[in-house]
C-alpha cells in the first residue's frame, strides 16, 4: 500500500475520479505485485456504521477486461476491504454499489448479497473467503 498521497498525474488513464473520492474523505489502497512499483488496482473505502463502506473500485488500465495483464485484481481488491473490515472491528462486512450488469458475477465471484436494488454486502463468511485466498495464501 502506498503511504504518500496520490499525484494528479497518478490518476491518469483512469476510468474513475479518484480525486473525488479522496477529498470526499474515503481512503485509497492500491495493489502492487512483489517488488513491481506499478499499481494493478485501487480501491476506496471508509468505515461507517459497522461496515466497510467501498466508494470506487478499479483494476489499473493495463488489467481491463479478459484481455488484462493480470486476472484476480478485483478479487484481491474486495479482499483487502474485508481486511481493512476485520481490522476496523466489523468482522469483515462490506457494502457497495454495483452496476446492474455485474450484479451476477459479484455474487458468483465475491459471494456478495444483494441487499436492495444494486446495494450488494459481502458478509463475514464471504470475507473470510476471499482473505484466505487472495491474502493469507
Amino acid at each position: 500500500m502506498r503511504s504518500t498521497p496520490i499525484k494528479p498525474k497518478d490518476y491518469e488513464g483512469w476510468k474513475f475520479d479518484w480525486s473525488r473520492t479522496e477529498k470526499n474523505g474515503y481512503i485509497i489502497y492500491e495493489l502492487f505485485l512483489t517488488d513491481d512499483e506499478t499499481v494493478q488496482g485501487r480501491i476506496s473505502l471508509g468505515i461507517d456504521g459497522g461496515v466497510a463502506d467501498v466508494d470506487i473500485v478499479e483494476t489499473a488500465p493495463h488489467n481491463y477486461g479478459h484481455t488484462g495483464k493480470y486476472q484476480g485484481v478485483g478479487g484481491h481488491l474486495f479482499a483487502i476491504a474485508c481486511q481493512v473490515s476485520m481490522e476496523a472491528g466489523c468482522d469483515g462486512f462490506v457494502a457497495f454499489t454495483a452496476k446492474s450488469d455485474l450484479i451476477a458475477y459479484y455474487q458468483k465471484v465475491l459471494n456478495a448479497q444483494v441487499a436492495r436494488g444494486q446495494r450488494m454486502y459481502i458478509d463475514e463468511a464471504a470475507a473470510d473467503i476471499l482473505i484466505e485466498k487472495y491474502i493469507r495464501k
